[in-house]
């Protein structure tokens, strides 16, 4: 079901991408690009961002742990353009953790980029949030249930995806389009740390084409693969001992 305007033509919007130097990011930046959409990339890196993509998209380095330097890049690409269409939000950072190994100071980084870069952009984009732009989320399976391993990565994209909820339900009104982005497996630089198998893994280009088809349709929640995500959105309608049960079976710990 379409919960937001679909979009049939990227030529000339003006889409701000953040989180662009590697992964899902970079790939829905170059995807956009392609497409005719005026794309700007930010990043903590800004010779990464340059190296990847030249002249052809507007490089504004901006680290989303940084609010006032976030707002700055936010003041500068929309003001550029006289406005923003859309921004996505791409950031984030994952780390294995179990409780009794549990590093406080690790779990304050990953939610100060994962969780409060996201507020953080928010807050950056205010002046700009108006009718008939759009704010889209990236966050994770991860975020729908509990999961072995995944201490403070999976508790900060939980967060993610209820932020996203409740962003749609407040800015409805207001004519602003909210997504909430959920990949599975996809390979990137995060996910090379894995030391196990990960089911439906894809590329990030491939992801980056499902972002982008999720967001010509105006769906709300964007997820892929479907065989892999779907089964995780059944696993999770389980009471918490059948959960527990398939969770411990088929992740072996």
């Amino acid at each position: 079901m379409a919960l937001n305007p679909p979009i049939a033509d990227w030529r000339g919007r003006r889409v701000w991408v953040v989180g662009a130097s590697s992964g899902i990011g970079a790939a829905t930046a170059s995807l956009l690009l392609e497409r005719g959409a005026r794309v700007a990339v930010s990043a903590r890196s800004a010779q990464t961002l340059r190296e990847r993509f030249g002249v052809h998209a507007a490089v504004v380095p901006a680290d989303v742990t940084d609010a006032e330097g976030l707002r700055a890049a936010a003041h500068e690409v929309a003001s550029a353009w006289d406005g923003l269409d859309l921004t996505l939000l791409f950031a984030g950072t994952y780390r294995e953790m179990r409780p009794w190994n549990l590093e406080l100071d690790a779990v304050r980084g990953i939610v100060e980029l994962n969780l409060m870069g996201a507020f953080n952009l928010l807050a950056a984009l205010q002046p700009w949030l108006k009718r008939g732009a759009g704010l889209a989320l990236a966050a994770s399976v991860a975020g729908y249930g509990g999961l072995p391993n995944s201490l403070a990565y999976g508790a900060s994209k939980a967060a993610l995806i209820n932020l996203a909820q409740s962003l749609w339900l407040d800015y409805r009104a207001r004519g602003v389009a909210v997504y909430l982005i959920n990949p599975g497996f996809v390979e990137t630089p995060l996910t090379a740390k894995n030391r196990f198998r990960m089911p439906a893994l894809i590329t990030a280009e491939e992801a980056a084409r499902r972002t982008v088809a999720g967001l010509e349709r105006g769906e709300f929640e964007i997820h892929y693969p479907k065989r892999f995500t779907r089964a995780l959105k059944l696993v999770n309608l389980l009471p918490a001992g059948l959960y527990f049960r398939c969770v411990r079976k088929f992740t072996g710990l």
